[in-house]
């Protein structure tokens, strides 16, 4: 017959092998829920973070870049084989988007502008930054073309108002108006043209 002290150890041993068993299952658990844990924040979201992001080719030298600077404005900037921005899109201080094209030099040779969510302009220039073509829409409702000389001096003004009533000015290198074609709002016609010795021609037209 078993005695009291042969019981009692065999039941000490029986606790502590339910003891092991109970903390092996909640190691286990443990391990179980971390691993979900890990699978949960690696699944892709979709969205890439960053503050700047650069393209390069093949061998290294950079051919795009897309950031923003100091002030938070973004702009994407492409560069040529040897890394010279030659297109820019980007947003202004005052948030007018802005498409530009330019030389290897870094001159604006077009530009394309949009002001104030209504008025786009659009200009074509020389190398040196002489402004030979442009065109535009105004916050009125007005629009204007201007073709300039080699020195960037407007030489042929082509506009409607913002009743889109058409006008033409035709200007000399000082800037002086020399022919005026106008049609106002009751389309009535006009037409003025100005000698070099200061004798004005008046076509018959409400002036």
């Amino acid at each position: 017959m078993d005695t009291l002290e042969a019981r009692m150890e065999r039941l000490e041993r029986r606790c502590r092998r339910w003891q092991g068993l109970t903390f092996v299952a909640l190691a286990l658990a443990g391990l179980g829920l971390g691993a979900a844990a890990l699978r949960d924040s690696a699944v892709p979201t979709g969205e890439l973070v960053a503050s700047r992001l650069v393209l390069t080719d093949t061998r290294g030298r950079t051919r795009a870049t897309l950031g923003t600077d100091e002030g938070g404005n973004a702009a994407l900037v492409l560069r040529d084989g040897e890394g010279r921005p030659r297109a820019l899109l980007g947003v202004g201080v005052d948030g007018s988007p802005r498409l530009r094209f330019s030389t290897a030099a870094g001159e604006s040779l077009a530009e394309l502008t949009v002001y104030s969510d209504e008025a786009p302009r659009l200009t074509l220039s020389k190398p040196g930054g002489a402004d030979l073509f442009s065109v535009g829409l105004q916050v009125d409702g007005s629009s204007r073309l201007e073709l300039a000389d080699a020195n960037g001096r407007p030489r042929a003004i082509l506009g409607a108002d913002e009743h889109g009533a058409p006008n033409l000015l035709l200007v000399d290198r000082r800037g002086q108006a020399r022919v005026a074609l106008r049609v106002n709002a009751s389309d009535a016609a006009s037409l003025v043209v100005e000698g070099r010795d200061g004798e004005v021609f008046r076509a018959p037209g409400v002036q």
